[in-house]
């Protein structure tokens, strides 16, 4: 179904500005934005990624990846079709990278928001997890559905890109517990060829988040030749360090997909560089992802006791029942109750 959509104003000649994103389209009369999913009307800004889902899966949080929230429980992950980056690395392409706007393609799982939650918390998810495509373009969906979740008791997490305006982070601020962020370079040309975007809203998205009081994570997807030199790779964990030392960085082992099937998978030993440049810049918690044993437990950052034991993306075993060690009291950042 179409819905009108949030964060736009009138440009005048039915033209509108859409501000949900950081592509600030303008878009004329019948026309798509980037997104492919937001369309003007007659000079009204409506979206089709409302009320119909490409994917519904129960999922464990740690496959968000999220590791310092909510260990071990369950999250309801949602999306519904597009994106609005164009990244040839993706590894849901199949349902981020579907074509829409003049051949607009939608899901085929009709479920209002209320519905959302109300599964998610009969299948005894914790949360629910906006996932698998950019969260921000079914914004109106995940709002409601959002504020559903909350009167259940649930929370929200978006899986994103961060190339949100701080008009829709602020608007969705109350209902928004934890982001996953992908930081995919920290080289604006990388975002400009690959991605179809641009670094720095992705900056401000995760600095804004931290400010917003909103569980941050970040995930690199380490990928050959692309964005794998020392100095990239540096200035990636000094940023995520100067924002909060507490932000646990996922570095994530690429493997070839989509458009970069002629890459090679990334060196383990490029994955163990990364995670030794991030101690180097002070990050407290480096986690090696898509590499089965590499990095997955949590340690005290002041004792360096082993706290959370993971194996294939689940807890096997998790000392903490607070955000303290309970070896030598020192608070460790997350939620963890």
């Amino acid at each position: 179904m179409s819905k009108e959509a949030m964060l736009y104003e009138s440009l005048g000649e039915k033209k509108v500005h859409c501000f949900l994103c950081s592509h600030h389209c303008k878009i004329a009369d019948s026309e798509f934005g980037f997104c492919g999913v937001r369309q003007n009307q007659g000079g009204k800004l409506y979206t089709h990624a409302y009320g119909k889902l490409i994917a519904a899966h129960i999922d464990p949080i740690e496959k968000k990846p999220l590791y310092h929230f909510l260990p071990g429980s369950r999250a309801f992950s949602v999306a519904t079709a597009g994106c609005n980056f164009h990244c040839g690395f993706c590894q849901n392409w199949q349902i981020s990278q579907v074509e829409t706007g003049k051949k607009l393609v939608t899901g085929s799982l009709e479920a209002a928001p209320e519905e959302i939650a109300k599964k998610a918390e009969e299948a005894g998810c914790r949360s629910i997890a906006y996932t698998y495509t950019e969260p921000t373009i079914f914004f109106e969906y995940a709002y409601d559905s959002a504020k559903s979740a909350r009167e259940r008791g649930l929370a929200n997490i978006f899986v994103t890109n961060g190339f949100m305006t701080p008009e829709a982070l602020k608007m969705i601020h109350p209902y928004l517990d934890a982001c996953n962020v992908d930081l995919k370079s920290f080289r604006n040309e990388f975002y400009k060829e690959a991605c179809k975007g641009r670094l720095k809203p992705v900056l401000d998205s995760i600095r804004l988040m931290r400010e917003l009081d909103i569980w941050v994570e970040v995930t690199t997807l380490v990928i050959p030749d692309q964005n794998d030199s020392e100095e990239e790779l540096r200035d990636i964990a000094r940023f995520i360090a100067g924002v909060d030392t507490s932000i646990p960085w996922h570095i994530s082992r690429f493997h070839p997909d989509f458009r970069f099937t002629d890459f090679r998978a990334t060196p383990v030993e490029t994955l163990k560089k990364a995670h030794d440049l991030g101690k180097q810049e002070g990050l407290k918690f480096i986690y090696i992802g898509n590499v089965p044993g590499e990095e997955s437990a949590t340690s005290c950052p002041h004792c360096g006791e082993t706290l959370i034991l993971r194996r294939a993306m689940s807890v096997k075993e998790n000392r903490l029942k607070g955000p303290r060690c309970p070896s030598c009291g020192g608070a460790v950042a997350g939620v963890f109750s």
